[in-house]
């Protein structure tokens, strides 16, 4: 425990689990979540996501916060602690967050300019969006390299200072004030989203049991969707959970903070649904919008509400940068944290500032190529067929590093280390769970891992295996 006291670590587990939320909390319950659910058929794809949740979300969740505290080391060290054999996924979590980085800081940027220029139209500024055509102003912005980069680096520096402040005076101080700010201002969206006239096709969409999608092979395509969505969501498998835990008390109730993340990461995501969904039938709008949804639909409502307008569409984008920046700053922490550990084993120091100026800059040059790339619309070529660089770093991230890690962690504690966090999870309650967890991380999550990631690949590379 030592290299984590040097490292810093939480307040108050209220710190904690604000950080944690914050990890979960991002572009994937604002971005993913509402256009993944309109691709998956709305109600059906919450169906399959809610068991994921529940039978992934959780187990996964109390493992990576039992093996991160019990070694208080980041994700290289937590799994080296468990084996040196098993080091080896400790270095797959630990680049996931490099190739997450290499798009969300840009996908951050994005929401900076949303946010400027929504604030601008409250005044009629020239900056803002104004009488232009949503789909219009999206794609001059993206394909002005300026404004692109511009707003992408503006993103990545907040996120590499608020890093290099610490535990406790950086990553606990702005979740705290962040996250319930975050919740107000989607309850403010959620409230006028589903008044709108119209809104009730949507709420039907999302609630009303409906499984046409499942036919054929369309429920493993769902079912590999709202995995890749889970994952991105809960950011389980990309070594931030981990080192967030190396920082937690020993006193904490490990349970308890395992089931409060997903429950509200959850919450969060079908309020996300309902900021959205509901708005976007009353606009007459399809919800298979795809990744669009968050900057050229959406802004369609906005600019349908005529003086409201902006300001809902001021209170949204903030509500939408504030989610991506907690999260961006959980992924960077989250690889910054285990090579701070491979530092202090050397008898060096901590290193946190040098850490996150190199591996921030490493992910902000990607991220400045997903900018330059404008979504694929500039010409620039791409690995693997891809038609953007954004969905090549999406590729590595999401679709293997992440689902492809957790899957080994379950392996390990399912099969080859079975027992070895119960000590740790023990310490802080009954463990009530445990023949629960156990047969998620034994039998049910592995199985679900396997489809997911055979689909993912499926999806990614068009091997028209389903």
């Amino acid at each position: 425990m030592e290299n984590s006291k040097q490292k810093g670590k939480f307040q108050s587990n209220f710190g904690f689990l604000m950080a944690a939320i914050g990890s979960a909390v991002g572009l994937g319950n604002l971005w993913g979540f509402p256009y993944k659910m309109g691709n998956g058929g709305g109600f059906a794809f919450l169906f399959l996501y809610l068991i994921l949740a529940v039978c992934i979300g959780y187990s996964c969740m109390l493992a990576e916060f039992a093996i991160g505290r019990k070694s208080g080391k980041g994700a290289i060290g937590a799994y080296e602690r468990i084996g040196r054999r098993f080091m080896f996924n400790g270095w797959i979590a630990t680049m996931a967050p490099f190739f997450l980085m290499m798009f969300y800081l840009c996908l951050g940027g994005y929401c900076i300019k949303y946010l400027v220029a929504n604030f601008g139209d409250i005044f009629g500024a020239s900056w803002g969006v104004g009488d232009v055509a949503s789909g219009d102003f999206f794609n001059t912005f993206v394909a002005d390299p300026v404004q692109a980069v511009g707003f992408t680096l503006i993103f990545a520096v907040l996120t590499i200072v608020i890093v290099m402040g610490g535990v406790a005076n950086g990553l606990e101080r702005f979740s705290v004030i962040a996250m319930p700010a975050l919740f107000v201002m989607l309850l403010i969206t959620v409230i006028r989203s589903v008044t709108l006239p119209g809104a009730a096709e949507g709420l039907a969409f999302m609630f009303k049991p409906n499984f046409e999608v499942f036919k054929g092979w369309g429920w493993l395509k769902v079912l590999a969707s709202a995995g890749g969505q889970l994952f991105f969501s809960l950011s389980l498998a990309s070594s931030a959970l981990i080192a967030y835990s190396s920082y937690l008390d020993k006193k904490e109730n490990l349970e308890k903070n395992a089931l409060i993340v997903p429950a509200a990461d959850t919450t969060v995501a079908i309020l996300c649904g309902l900021a959205t969904l509901p708005a976007v039938f009353a606009s007459g709008l399809e919800p298979t919008q795809g990744p669009g949804m968050l900057f050229v639909t959406l802004q369609t409502v906005f600019q349908s509400m005529s003086g409201a307008g902006p300001i809902f569409g001021t209170i949204f984008y903030l509500l939408v940068f504030l989610a991506a920046l907690t999260s961006s700053i959980s992924m960077l922490e989250g690889s910054v944290s285990s090579f701070m550990d491979r530092r202090l084993e050397k008898g060096k120091s901590q290193g946190r500032t040098f850490l996150c100026l190199t591996i921030g800059g490493i992910s902000t040059a990607g991220a400045v190529l997903v900018a330059l790339d404008a979504l694929g619309a500039a010409g620039l070529p791409h690995l693997f067929g891809f038609s953007t660089w954004l969905d090549t770093f999406d590729l590595f991230s999401e679709g293997i590093l992440m689902p492809g890690g957790c899957l080994i962690m379950t392996i390990i504690l399912g099969w080859i280390r079975p027992g070895y966090i119960d000590d740790e999870i023990k310490l802080s309650g009954s463990y009530r769970s445990k023949p629960f967890v156990e047969i998620c991380l034994k039998f049910l999550a592995p199985v679900f891992l396997a489809f997911i990631v055979v689909v993912q690949m499926d999806g990614f590379f068009k091997l028209g295996l389903f």
